[in-house]
């Protein structure tokens, strides 16, 4: 589709799909604010050209709605990975004939890869000295650590087996020469530089910016570890992807399209401060040590664009990447999980904290194993919460799917709480940084009950209100965790719940008024093994068993960062400036 970040900009242009800002903006919190503002109406892409304290312009907001996904891939790597799948499905036994039915698919396949380019755009100009500081990295929030890196490309490759990663990684700006690298775990780039701590070496690193839009996706996508990322953003382009020998000494090779390239090495057993930043799942996630990135070059083409995003609560320009990723990946899911019919994670959570799928029970407990399965494979085993169930269901209608759970989930045997696991990085539902707990719970067979779906009646003390979000489901609105930090297991057997199969213990009930609210409000700020409470749960043969109603207390808890919210005076000035930006 795209060979670069400049062919993608001039198709925006021509479809009325990006708008150019004129006006001085600057780099710190001004720029998020515009942006956000834009995202919440589905707003335009934007081009700003006039920066300050950077000779470089500002992209945001490529991808923030469908339309631009659309205008950025097109339908072809859609088709092109439902075709691969339908071949891989009947090709076996192999006969020519059905080889042969398949020829376009070998045809696509000669597109992917690199191919080697002579004299790469990203190497037309070479900063003397290098200075992080003139590139227009953004701060987002006003309690940020400072500036970062939004869309870095972070290259590595392994230095025992020399396999590539291409991940996205935050990348704090220290200094003129110096970054925060921000590997989180089960993270490609993050097991690199632990193989190359093991030898003692730092680990070469090369950041690329821009480039064709698929190189962004793919540094996102949640691929099976050791499938190299080049190999998908050719995909996604429908062609080789460019690339230029090394610039510097024991570099890698570049990108050749890239709008900057920046060479470095991140040495072993150096860590400093990273944080806070406001992130994805709309919260700050705390100050920890990270390795430092240390840059030696920087590359860039001539009249270089800088692109950038930027996150916070859902639903951000991440989300939008997101949803592709996973309609474009799907296909391939029976193929690695043969059980698991169908798969989604829900971005109004950030990805990770809630997932549901639907799954073969062709015998007693298969679903079980299935969700084993999702649950151990690549960045899925990051997963908090699991739904499974085993009829066809839209996963994306998250309200009837709910549903179809709840009317059929035998509470006795079919939900499962595992402590002592791993943890996304930026959940702090648990109160300690990757630690924390999951929970699988499934709905299979036939309805087992009608569900309740109005209340009535009075509140027991310490709520203050009771408000239905689905049949079955009920939010609960009432003192804080620090007055009462046993509201939970309290209203679970106080009996005023009993005809609710799952009671959702929040701040305020006005989280219940629309599911996006509710995903987020819910699944974000709580961890099942400190924060699930039932009627009774009861240990039978070293299984519990629970029963209904189940309360999830996902009350903000004293150790959980605070929510991003913009500072008055960006929001002042930034109001007061809206007429001179798109004069």
């Amino acid at each position: 589709m795209h060979s670069n970040l400049r062919s993608f900009i001039d198709l925006l242009r021509k479809e009325n799909e990006i708008v150019e800002i004129d006006a001085a903006v600057d780099p710190y919190l001004e720029i998020a604010e515009i942006h956000r503002r834009v995202i919440d109406e589905q707003g335009k892409a934007l081009f700003f050209r006039n920066v300050k304290g950077s000779e470089f312009p500002v992209v945001t907001n490529l991808f923030g709605t469908v339309r631009r996904i659309e205008l950025a891939f097109g339908p072809r790597p859609l088709a092109f990975v439902k075709r691969a799948v339908e071949m891989a499905e009947t090709i076996i036994p192999p006969k020519l004939g059905k080889l042969w039915e398949f020829r376009d698919v070998g045809l696509s396949g000669l597109k992917l890869g690199t191919r080697k380019v002579g004299r790469p755009a990203v190497t037309e100009r070479r900063q003397q000295p290098v200075d992080l500081e003139k590139l227009p990295l953004l701060q987002l929030w006003p309690e940020d650590g400072g500036h970062f890196v939004t869309l870095p490309l972070v290259y590595t490759e392994s230095p025992v087996s020399r396999k590539p990663n291409l991940g996205m990684y935050r990348m704090q700006r220290y200094d003129k020469t110096s970054t925060g690298m921000h590997w989180q775990i089960g993270k490609g780039g993050g097991f690199h530089y632990w193989e190359a701590e093991q030898k003692d070496e730092p680990l070469p690193v090369t950041v690329f910016l821009g480039g064709p839009p698929a190189l962004i996706l793919s540094a996102i996508a949640p691929l099976p570890e050791d499938v190299p990322e080049l190999m998908l953003a050719s995909l996604l382009a429908g062609s080789k992807l460019g690339m230029g020998e090394p610039a510097v000494p024991g570099g890698h090779r570049l990108i050749a399209e890239a709008e900057f390239a920046i060479c470095g090495r991140v040495p072993p057993k150096d860590r400093r401060p990273e944080g806070p930043f406001g992130d994805h799942y709309g919260y700050y996630s705390l100050a920890h040590d990270y390795p430092v990135f240390h840059a030696d070059a920087v590359f860039h083409r001539k009249n270089a664009i800088y692109p950038a995003t930027v996150v916070g609560k859902p639903r951000q320009e991440d989300f939008f990447i997101g949803d592709y990723l996973q309609e474009l990946l799907s296909p391939l899911f029976p193929l690695v999980m043969p059980a698991v019919r169908d798969l989604w994670s829900y971005g109004e959570t950030g990805f990770h904290s809630l997932a549901a799928a639907v799954v073969r029970e062709r015998y007693a407990r298969e679903a079980l194993s299935a969700g084993f399965r999702i649950l151990g494979e690549g960045q899925l085993a990051l997963t908090k919460f699991l739904l499974l169930t085993d009829q066809p269901q839209d996963l994306r209608d998250f309200r009837s799917l709910f549903e179809h759970v709840l009317a059929r989930t035998e509470w006795h045997r079919d939900l499962f709480i595992f402590s002592q696991t791993a943890f996304d990085t930026l959940d702090y539902a648990s109160g300690k940084i990757n630690h924390g707990s999951k929970a699988i719970l499934m709905g299979v067979g036939e309805a087992r009950r009608e569900l309740a779906r109005e209340y009535h009646s009075d509140v027991p003390g310490g709520i203050r209100e009771a408000v239905p979000f689905c049949g079955g489901c009920l939010v609960a609105a009432g003192d804080g965790f620090e007055k009462d930090r046993e509201l939970g297991k309290r209203i679970a057997a106080s009996g005023h719940f009993d005809e609710w199969q799952v009671v959702v213990l929040l701040d305020d009930t006005k989280h219940a008024r629309t599911v996006e609210h509710f995903l987020w409000a819910t699944w974000t700020r709580f961890d099942p093994a400190l924060d699930i409470h039932a009627k009774k749960a009861e240990m039978k043969n070293n299984h519990i068993g629970y029963e209904p109603p189940i309360v999830i207390d996902a009350r903000m808890k004293p150790w959980y960062p605070k929510e991003v919210e913009a500072d008055d005076d960006t929001v002042a000035m930034v109001s007061r400036r809206w007429a001179e930006y798109f004069q």
